[in-house]
């Protein structure tokens, strides 16, 4: 069900550790920085058709129904990856290589940003009530399982391959390897229940208006997208953790992967335990104790890695933050789906994660390397994630309760 989000960070990753390669291979400018810098930029393009795809897609999972949507953003996904795939490099076709590349992308930002909506809402409402919280999580843990296959595959053929097959196809191999998940996950897709029950059983087949419908559900919408904000941040700056390990310590690339694996690991773990919790003692509690650790842990240890330049403790500082706001995370997604109502969730839910993408997590990663380099500040990516889950912190008290178990009981104590 979470393929597409676990999709979504293996192309994210993957993309980030071939950079190099992809820019030799489409975008051969008179030096190699000016080649990279071309490849980023044309990744960061996908994030600009995001909220496009977000609106049309998410708002037709509320108009037809959550599994056609999701059966057409994974389809897109598909033929994006797939597309990158097979271009021939510039050297084959020319111009016209960068060209299909960058509508790839794009093709790429505008399926990845209609996925989150209908999948998350579709898992609000395919399981129990009391179980929300547990399946719901597994949009979380979905990144991090590929975050790990990633690493893995990106690591394990650079060991194998030399420097001239991995320009030449390995590359394209490990995003191959990626796509192979895509006829499974359609067919799983296509077979699933629809939940999208309006009055009388039909479809709700009505245009909506995104904006009233962003305006009726002001509280929701503004606390969600801050939330959003604040996870899309956290997320990428632990991502990021690696790079900082290679670049700004000077670490063994060795202790930089085991700190990529032990983020996965912890976050595969983290996630779905955070969910089931907060099935058990409501939201609310799982997010503030998340940010709460996070705001408090985040600058310590990026401290004292500054101090020690330990690889051991880059390890254990990606696992840990991991740990602690995976298991949070996973709920504020939950939470900002499951509080919007059934006939808008799609589509709302949709347009605030790929907003909080395209504006926060498109920027992060050159946000921290500027504040690091000009402002010299090697702990740059803990103030700024710090700052970051503090507004989501505040977001998530002005947030009201979602659970159902807990709204129940609130309710109980309200009529006693």
């Amino acid at each position: 069900m979470a393929a597409g989000n676990a999709l979504e960070f293996y192309d994210f990753i993957t993309y980030a550790f071939f950079a190099v390669y992809i820019g030799r291979a489409f975008f051969p400018a008179g030096d190699a920085a000016s080649s990279l810098l071309l490849s980023l930029a044309t990744f960061g393009a996908g994030f600009i058709t995001r909220p496009i795809g977000g609106v049309v897609i998410g708002s037709l999972g509320d108009r037809v129904g959550r599994a056609r949507a999701m059966v057409l953003s994974f389809s897109l996904m598909g033929i994006a990856i797939l597309g990158m795939v097979f271009t021939p490099s510039y050297a084959a076709i020319g111009v016209a290589a960068p060209l299909l590349i960058l509508f790839f992308r794009l093709l790429q930002g505008f399926a990845l940003g209609g996925e989150v909506g209908p999948t998350t809402a579709f898992l609000v409402e395919a399981p129990p009530a009391e179980h929300r919280g547990f399946y719901g999580s597994l949009q979380g843990a979905s990144q991090s399982v590929a975050v790990i296959a990633a690493g893995l595959a990106s690591t394990g053929l650079a060991a194998v391959l030399d420097e001239a097959a991995l320009a030449d196809w390995g590359w394209r191999a490990v995003f191959f390897l990626g796509a192979l998940v895509i006829p499974f996950a359609l067919i799983v897709r296509r077979s699933l229940p629809e939940t999208l029950h309006h009055d009388g059983g039909g479809f709700d087949n009505t245009q909506h208006d995104i904006f009233g419908l962003l305006k009726a559900h002001r509280r929701v919408v503004v606390c969600g997208l801050l939330m959003l904000a604040g996870a899309t941040i956290a997320t990428y700056v632990v991502l990021f953790l690696p790079t900082y390990g290679l670049t700004t310590l000077g670490l063994p690339p060795a202790w930089c992967f085991g700190a990529t694996l032990a983020t996965g690991i912890c976050g595969v773990i983290a996630a779905p335990l955070g969910g089931a919790l907060s099935d058990r003692i409501g939201r609310k509690p799982v997010m503030i104790a998340a940010t709460l650790l996070t705001m408090m842990l985040t600058v310590p240890l990026f401290l004292l890695l500054e101090r020690t330049r330990s690889g051991a403790l880059l390890v254990l500082t990606g696992g840990l933050l991991s740990f602690i706001f995976a298991s949070g995370g996973g709920v504020m997604i939950m939470t900002v789906t499951e509080s919007l109502p059934r006939r808008v969730r799609s589509g709302v839910m949709a347009t605030l994660y790929a907003l909080a993408i395209a504006i926060f997590g498109g920027t992060t990663q050159f946000n921290i390397a500027f504040l690091s380099e000009r402002l010299h500040l090697p702990a740059a990516p803990a103030y700024y994630m710090t700052a970051a889950v503090v507004v989501a912190f505040f977001a998530v008290l002005a947030m009201p309760e979602s659970a159902p178990v807990r709204k129940g009981a609130l309710r109980a104590a309200a009529m006693s």
